[in-house]
């Protein structure tokens, strides 16, 4: 796989072959996903998905449009045991730990990775059926009629959505995965010292809004100057589709959101990073620049400065984990904001959630509520039932 930059500093990905021939029909594809505005981590992310699923092909000796349902048990079995490089991993999904032939204790994809690349080589198919470059009507990866998802409403439905030939169905071969709770960052433990060790009003600027207003790292980042309004204590998070940022930051709703911020610290450290560190010597419109005296200087944040900065400040402080992102700050206000008692609906609209369904894993009954209900069930039932005391 291979990355270019064009003169807008826009990033596209291509796969080439083993001879260094761009592959001409996944081109095609990761082009319908930018078209089809999927964030440019979705589109890396389905590259790379596509780059095994390619590399089993060759392993076959077998061309992508002889790929047939028989051939999906081959490369669930490939997937598996794709190894991966311990410097790459950033985060726990990404893979997970086995016995290599030898015992020694090695990195493979993961579960959800697997998962993932089994949904991305479907994508794909549906892509090639839709316009006709597929020499077998029926999909590769698709079995049984899913009865669920023919009953979800359009705005839910696959990523072709009417353009496919297809009813609605369910791949055969799947592997199960663990529904995981997302995990917060803790106050005490993670989110105060990381603020506290922060040297500039940017960073801490763009943390609070994180942490305090739920946006997603991308939304930060998409930020512009009359997005802020002060006086009436929120910002506007747009859709930036037809105004995309240079270095490739997307957020993931396609909707326009008010996220009103009334804690007092977050509109105050921008407020102070605008007056007193933002670049005065240029006319972009970006709220979050780069500072210092470098080549970059004023030009727009980008996503991987800050992941590499947070990654950076957490090792320093010693609370690196793999699942501590800077997205595990907008978890933490999503669970802070249900345990205080915020409607699931409301929010549902300050998180930027299309969906209940993402809403809902932060509505889930905590351990501590559990124990709590218990607690009070017992102490009813005592005060019932004598017997029940020691």
């Amino acid at each position: 796989m291979v990355k270019t930059r064009s003169p807008n500093e826009t990033v596209r990905h291509q796969l080439v072959d083993s001879h260094g021939e761009v592959v001409t029909v996944v081109s095609g594809f990761l082009q319908h996903l930018s078209n089809g505005e999927y964030s440019p981590n979705t589109i890396r992310a389905y590259a790379n998905d596509l780059r095994h699923f390619f590399n089993f092909l060759e392993s076959c000796d077998l061309d992508w449009n002889a790929f047939r349902p028989k051939h999906g048990i081959e490369l669930l079995g490939y997937l598996r045991h794709v190894p991966v490089k311990a410097r790459g991993v950033r985060r726990a999904s990404l893979a997970a730990v086995t016995v290599d032939d030898s015992g020694q204790p090695a990195l493979r994809l993961s579960v959800d990775s697997v998962a993932r690349a089994l949904a991305a080589v479907s994508s794909f198919y549906e892509y090639v059926i839709a316009v006709e470059q597929y020499a077998d009507a029926e999909h590769p990866l698709h079995k049984v009629p899913d009865v669920a998802a023919a009953q979800v409403s359009d705005r839910r439905r696959p990523m072709l959505g009417n353009a496919s030939r297809q009813r609605p169905l369910r791949r055969a071969i799947r592997v199960r995965r663990v529904h995981r709770l997302p995990r917060p960052a803790d106050r005490d433990k993670h989110i105060d010292p990381l603020l506290n060790c922060l040297k500039t009003w940017r960073d801490r600027a763009i943390y609070l809004l994180m942490v305090n207003g739920g946006l997603r790292p991308a939304e930060v980042l998409c930020l512009q100057l009359d997005d802020v309004a002060y006086g009436r204590r929120r910002v506007f998070v747009r859709n930036r589709a037809e105004d995309p940022h240079p270095r490739g930051a997307r957020g993931k709703s396609r909707e326009d959101r008010v996220v009103d911020l009334h804690d007092g610290l977050t509109l105050a450290a921008i407020n102070d990073y605008v007056m007193s560190e933002r670049p005065t010597d240029t006319g972009s419109r970006w709220l979050f620049l780069v500072g210092g005296a470098g080549t970059r200087r004023a030009e727009p944040l980008g996503y991987d400065a800050v992941v590499r900065g947070f990654s950076r400040r957490c090792e320093q402080l010693g609370i690196r984990q793999p699942w501590l992102t800077p997205h595990a700050l907008r978890h933490s206000h999503a669970t802070e904001m249900w345990d205080a008692g915020m409607r699931e609906m409301t929010l549902q609209k300050r998180l930027g959630h299309r969906s209940p369904d993402s809403t809902r894993i932060y509505t889930r009954v905590t351990d501590e509520q559990v124990v709590k209900d218990y607690q009070a069930a017992l102490d009813t039932q005592l005060e019932a039932d004598p017997r029940w005391t020691r």
